[in-house]
């Protein structure tokens, strides 16, 4: 029973794995081309959710055509902050710009707050199930798993057949160089920190065809810690690695939470969080790079 449990959930955690690692690709991407963290990771994943809440009771639009809609106010996010704030702080000391994306981050709250108010909002997307024996997984959670793969498949190709991903390589590799063979570095980074930005709204939507319940303004700060926990465990500037350290995190989250259970007189949600910090420090102590070098 407790092995078919743990199977069970195991293959959720893959799914929802899937899911996480698409969601931290911004945030690995952002920091491997400007080298600046966002702290107001979850902020913008909030409003992909709000995105999809918005979408799907007004316009009648399924989640899964909300993604690119998504992607867009993302994009559009990413360039305004991006040249009202960031632009500025690029060469400035780590704390400025740690400092900006966490105000930026608490203005997207409150704006949203003050749009929509602070009460916990969900949508019932009614898809049919699919029963695998070991679990029952939804089609909605399905379709969010294979969104993020096309989504990672799309990036990847990006990144390898344009001539903007091979700019934005160049950049990575060697700032001053690339701008001697005459790329716009300054497009670059403002072009990488709106793909960024947009990729982590995108992923608000992914993450509600999953968890559909419970949005609201202050929903990101836990998806901000898991988000560094898995860019930390794929390698912090590797994009390709968060998505494969999201598959990993996801995994072990769902399937401690299972043995946590087992455990009499302790909350299984509490020790899966505390275990989340527990596997920062030793990834942080044993490979300060991650499990994959940046790309």
């Amino acid at each position: 029973m407790v092995l078919e449990q743990l199977t069970g959930n195991l293959l959720q955690g893959l799914v929802l794995g899937a899911v996480y690692g698409m969601a931290t690709m911004g945030l690995s991407l952002i920091f491997g081309v400007l080298k600046v963290v966002n702290v107001g990771h979850g902020a913008f994943i909030m409003v992909g959710a709000f995105v999809t809440l918005w979408a799907f009771t007004t316009l009648g639009m399924p989640p899964l055509v909300a993604i690119p809609l998504a992607f867009l106010i993302g994009m559009g996010l990413g360039f305004v902050f991006y040249y009202s704030a960031i632009k500025r702080l690029i060469k400035a000391p780590e704390l400025a710009s740690l400092l900006a994306t966490f105000s930026i981050g608490i203005l997207l709250e409150e704006i949203v707050k003050l749009i929509f108010g602070s009460e916990f909002r969900g949508y019932n997307w009614v898809v049919p199930k699919i029963d695998l024996g070991v679990t029952v997984l939804p089609m909605s959670k399905l379709y969010a798993f294979i969104g993020s793969i096309i989504i990672a498949l799309l990036l990847y190709l990006w990144f390898n057949k344009t001539r903007a991903g091979t700019a934005m390589r160049s950049v990575v590799e060697d700032t001053e160089g690339a701008r001697v063979c005459g790329v716009n570095v300054g497009w670059v980074y403002a072009n990488s920190f709106a793909i960024g930005i947009g990729l982590t709204v995108a992923s608000g939507v992914l993450l509600t065809m999953f968890i559909p319940v419970g949005i609201n303004p202050y929903m990101g700060g836990g998806y901000t810690l898991k988000a560094f926990v898995i860019a930390v465990l794929g390698g912090l500037s590797s994009p390709y690695g968060a998505f494969f350290g999201g598959l990993v995190f996801g995994l072990i989250e769902n399937g401690s939470y299972t043995l946590f259970a087992l455990i009499p007189g302790v909350e299984p949600f509490a020790l899966t969080r505390f275990l989340s910090f527990v596997m920062l420090l030793i990834i942080l102590l044993i490979r300060p790079t991650g499990l994959l070098k940046a790309k």
